[in-house]
């Protein structure tokens, strides 16, 4: 087994959906993003690389959606993807490593907001799948998780050769005979090991027509898809995508991240299908955005309000959640998009949903939650 497993398989099944956090790493540009190609300031401020109206795919006739994340646009139409901007946290230092670790931590707190969640909510899971990073370590977000796995490919939790029949049969009747808690933990065990194997054994033809691109982050979605189709308890998978440190010419370093994110998402949704996607929401979430006016070198700087992107079941899409300011009169420090929205806020909603009844209050600490209407 993987070696950051750290506890038992058992044969929990999936009980009230999964959460996706899809990190942005860099600080990704929400402006040139979700564009509010309606507002004078934001064309004045970035007489270079602001995106005009006829550029974009207009949503509401004031904000429109890059081109890059146009198979976005199908989802939004369809009310399952649901856009904040604005978003962001109270930190002020405008550095990736200080953003990113305080908002991975839910603010001044031991562990990451995602472990205190899944440790606090009623149906807390024990199975080594209940948590899964994909990459080659876990993220801030998952520290204190009762349990978690850092995985490039479930297939690393293949048992090697396979057993032979006879010896599973017996260790099953010696488990059927054992009393106290080994018992039921050592027949828990086999169950989800034989769910496991044959879910390795199944490449996962992709349903619905999907299809995912060759990229590391489509990759890891589609092992995400694997696991939520596979029932093997998964209540949290993490994934990031990194590349959205846009100092200079700034669309030749964002356009292909917005089109990985954009062909990604839309994939794995496809894959999942209607019934799937009902139970699953995801999340997509960066450290900070970026300064309004452009900088000498065809790009942004660090700045502080970014946008969020909501996606999944019962979210009350086809709408964007802010309450726009002036962007002449109300940015903040050097020149910033305010943080209107606490990060917070935005997940508090959707970790309601999933586990009803947990005491978000210490799972999102130093806070007074002002939880965003995201679900109808």
């Amino acid at each position: 087994m993987n070696s950051q497993v750290t506890t038992f398989v058992n044969d929990q099944r999936d009980a009230s959906g999964t959460l996706v956090v899809v990190f942005l790493r860099g600080g990704a540009d929400g402006l040139n993003m979700i564009v509010p190609h309606g507002d004078d300031h934001y064309h004045t401020a970035r007489p270079g690389i602001g995106i005009r109206r006829g550029e974009t795919i207009d949503l509401d006739g004031f904000f429109g959606l890059n081109r890059h994340l146009a198979p976005l646009h199908p989802w939004w139409n369809s009310g399952d993807l649901a856009l904040v901007h604005c978003a962001g946290s109270e930190d002020e230092s405008r550095s990736h490593f200080e953003a990113q670790d305080f908002m991975e931590h839910g603010g001044l707190a031991a562990g990451g907001w995602l472990g205190r969640f899944l440790r606090a909510r009623p149906d807390a899971g024990q199975s080594p799948l209940t948590a899964v990073a994909i990459g080659a370590t876990l993220p801030e977000c998952l520290r204190g998780s009762p349990s978690a796995a850092a995985i490039q490919s479930i297939d690393e939790f293949g048992l090697g050769p396979a057993a032979p029949p006879a010896f599973l049969e017996g260790l099953a009747a010696l488990y059927r005979a054992t009393p106290g808690e080994l018992g039921p933990a050592g027949r828990s065990a086999l169950a989800a090991v034989d769910r496991i194997q044959a879910l390795t054994a199944n490449r996962h033809a992709p349903a619905n027509g999907a299809d995912y691109p060759a990229d590391p982050f489509s990759t890891g979605l589609r092992q995400i898809a694997r696991l939520i189709k596979g029932r093997v308890g998964l209540q949290a998978a993490t994934i990031d995508l990194g590349g959205w440190d846009s100092h200079i010419t700034s669309p030749v370093i964002m356009d292909g991240p917005m089109q990985q994110l954009a062909r990604g998402l839309h994939a794995f949704a496809t894959d999942l299908g209607a019934a799937e996607l009902a139970s699953t929401q995801v999340v997509v979430m960066t450290e900070f955005g970026r300064r309004v006016a452009e900088n000498s070198a065809a790009g942004t700087d660090h700045g502080r309000g970014g946008a969020m992107f909501l996606f999944g079941g019962g979210v009350a899409g086809g709408k964007i959640h802010v309450d726009w300011p002036d962007l002449d009169t109300q940015l903040t420090g050097p020149g910033d998009l305010p943080v209107l929205n606490n990060y917070r806020d935005v997940l508090a909603p959707v970790l309601a949903r999933l586990a009803p009844g947990t005491d978000l209050s210490a799972v999102l600490p130093g806070h007074p939650l002002q939880p965003l209407p995201l679900y109808s």
